[in-house]
């Protein structure tokens, strides 16, 4: 689907893109794997960033419940593999793939926005209460290097059983996620 401003989103009951794919780990990621069961596909911005570091904190929290039910979640960071390695905290998030884009060309595919308006507001909004929240809980926080873009905002999708797409979040904001009761139910459900 395109939305209203020319970008290709994904729509709700399509089965998602398909991608097989190299993790920071060095492991192959076929998404068809996945098949008999459910999957959180997130995209996060860079790896220095506290919005991203502090939501993927929060979701390892719930890793191993999710896991007993049957769901799986896969990262997407834009950042370079090097970098994300040079990073304790994102070498403790296996075993959850965590794959580096720093083409952008799965965020591209599933539709990720990019939008320098959404990103202003957020930084302005709650940029300092998020770098202390994440400082607090010792996760990394630097400026972007390379391609990475201010830009970019975060997405998330939910797969059933059958690789289709049933949930669908394009961020309205760097804090709008998916709640995770609603992650929860899915699993459940």
């Amino acid at each position: 689907m395109t939305n209203s401003e020319g970008r290709i989103t994904l729509d709700l009951n399509a089965p998602a893109p398909a991608f097989k794919l190299t993790d920071i780990f060095d492991r192959e990621i076929d998404l068809t794997d996945y098949k008999g069961k459910k999957v959180l596909i997130a995209f996060f911005r860079h790896a220095g960033c506290p919005f991203c570091n502090t939501r993927v904190h929060n979701l390892l929290k719930h890793h191993e419940a999710l896991k007993a039910k049957r769901m799986e979640m896969i990262f997407f960071f834009e950042s370079k593999k090097e970098l994300l390695l040079s990073s304790n905290f994102h070498k403790t998030i296996s075993p959850i793939p965590l794959i580096a884009d720093p083409d952008k060309v799965w965020y591209d595919a599933y539709g990720v926005e990019n939008s320098g308006i959404k990103s202003a507001k957020s930084h302005f909004t709650s940029f300092f209460q998020k770098v202390f929240e994440a400082k607090k809980k010792g996760l990394p926080i630097h400026w972007m290097s390379g391609n990475e873009s201010i830009k970019t905002i975060p997405a998330e999708f939910l797969m059933d059983e059958r690789g289709i797409i049933r949930k669908v979040h394009y961020a309205n904001g760097l804090r709008d996620r998916m709640a995770i009761d609603e992650i929860v139910q899915f699993a459940n459900g």
